[in-house]
């Protein structure tokens, strides 16, 4: 076929921008079309020249496409930029932990003035380690090793003594509204230093609610990691494996549905839900590679496999270490059953010692590698226990829920080291000085990460929301 002599090829190409019209480009094509050609007419052929090399200049400036993961500044310098969270669902008893109550010992069988219910003293004995003179159960012999490193909450407390609701407010502040987890304001604060990897992981365990992004972009949602070390590797990450198509084809995939994204987004308003479906892909991509060597416990020596118990908690921690060394901001471990109503002694036992040894490990592997420092650990669950006997644990005493007393521990990350905090009453059924609330314990967290919790907010539905809602102080004795 004799080609035009003008011909040229470029200008019946078709391109993928011709694919996308938008209503005002459908009606100025069409309907106003010919009148704008009469104008060009009419105001001379150099207006029609500098409208024709505005239209061939190309795509508008693109919007700034850079991830919703990179990299963020807080608001002042921080001590921690990365948390491990080592969550205990069920309600640990502080009394049995780290707590000590010797009181208890003197009502034993009795009934305890002022409260209801027969005493029920500790089985385990507390004692006095490292130069700091840190209290600490027999139930935890290796954290007692590493109890210059502790920070304890002694005198922390929350709100309802019923698991789920807690539970809830323990990991986003709010007892009914679906809001954003803490480890998901975290990773929107702070963004992730590894783009290859999720910023929040969630190694098993635990309900969705507790690593929701909610009205949060759905990027900073946990990701939730089934991990035991007894699982092939292949098996660790679902889903990210393209069975038909390689690496090349696709990132030509990937290339194009961006290219499309982006057109489609300079023509209307930006759309962060967009934007981090778009992200979501790109790192998905991206964890073919990266993300399975870094569940990849073999490279370990055994010698540190031994420090840290070689079992599935042990190993889950030693993938949390390996995950923080890689850029991964927040790293949630749950190590469930604490609901100890009956047979405290030996189920107390056995939980603690599922967390004891390799908790003791990870602080010091940390700290040896010098990562602790901007590391914060945190250990505890949603409530407290009852120092009286459960009533249904009759023949194997127990005890029951308690909202009003609690604790929990932390290292690294710029907290006190050696230190207890607050404290209950004589017997430990209330909080009682230096009373430490739980949106004051997210108002603290936040502080560490290098943010004022009352400016790090997210506009939804006509009002700005934050992690600690309108309460919450920090508690600088626990800063270092």
């Amino acid at each position: 076929m004799k080609r035009l002599p003008n011909y040229n090829p470029a200008e019946h190409t078709a391109r993928v921008e011709d694919l996308f019209m938008t209503r005002r480009d459908m009606l100025e094509k069409t309907g106003m079309g010919m009148g704008l050609l009469g104008m060009a007419m009419m105001l001379g052929q150099d207006m029609m020249a500098s409208h024709a090399g505005a239209a061939t200049a190309g795509l508008p400036p693109k919007l700034d496409v850079r991830s919703p993961l990179a990299v963020k500044q807080p608001h002042f310098k921080a001590k921690a930029k990365h948390v491990i969270h080592i969550w205990a669902p069920g309600g640990p008893s502080h009394v049995d932990t780290w707590d000590p109550k010797p009181a208890l010992k003197k009502y034993e069988g009795q009934a305890l003035p002022g409260l209801n219910g027969v005493a029920l003293p500790s089985p385990f004995t507390f004692s006095k380690q490292g130069k700091s003179g840190l209290e600490v159960s027999s139930v935890n012999p290796y954290l007692a090793k590493v109890a210059d490193e502790l920070c304890v909450v002694r005198s922390l407390w929350t709100d309802v003594p019923a698991h789920e609701p807690a539970s809830r407010f323990m990991h986003t502040g709010s007892l009914q509204i679906p809001k954003p987890s803490l480890g998901s304001w975290t990773v929107y604060g702070l963004g992730t230093e590894n783009q290859s990897l999720p910023g929040f992981i969630s190694l098993g365990g635990g309900k969705s609610d507790y690593r929701q992004a909610a009205f949060l972009p759905s990027l900073y949602q946990g990701v939730n990691v089934n991990y035991s070390p007894k699982m092939p590797l292949n098996q660790v990450l679902l889903n990210i494996y393209n069975q038909f198509e390689g690496p090349n084809d696709q990132r030509r995939q990937l290339d194009l549905a961006r290219k499309l994204n982006t057109m489609h987004a300079e023509k209307l308003q930006r759309n962060e839900q967009l934007d981090a479906r778009i992200e979501s892909f790109e790192m998905a991509f991206r964890m073919q590679t990266e993300a399975t060597e870094a569940f990849d416990i073999s490279k370990e020596s055994e010698e540190i496999k031994a420090k840290y118990g070689n079992t599935d908690s042990g190993m889950k921690m030693l993938v949390a270490r390996r995950l923080v060394e890689r850029g991964v901001r927040f790293v949630q471990v749950p190590i469930g059953g604490w609901d100890h109503h009956q047979n405290l002694e030996q189920s107390l036992a056995r939980n603690c010692g599922m967390v004891d040894q390799p908790a003791a490990a990870l602080i010091q592997d940390l700290k040896e590698r010098g990562l602790l420092d901007d590391t914060l650990i945190i250990w505890g669950g949603e409530f407290g226990r009852t120092v009286t006997r459960d009533r249904g644990g009759a023949a194997t005493a127990g005890r029951d829920h308690n909202s009003k007393a609690m604790c929990c521990w932390m290292a690294g990350g710029g907290v006190k080291g050696g230190y207890a905090h607050g404290s209950t009453t004589e017997f430990g059924d209330r909080a009682e000085t230096d009373k430490v609330h739980v949106h004051d314990l997210h108002a603290t967290i936040m502080h560490l990460l290098g943010f004022d919790h009352k400016k790090l907010t997210y506009r939804y539905n006509g009002r700005d929301f934050r992690l600690t809602d309108n309460f919450g102080e920090v508690v600088k004795n626990l800063i270092a």
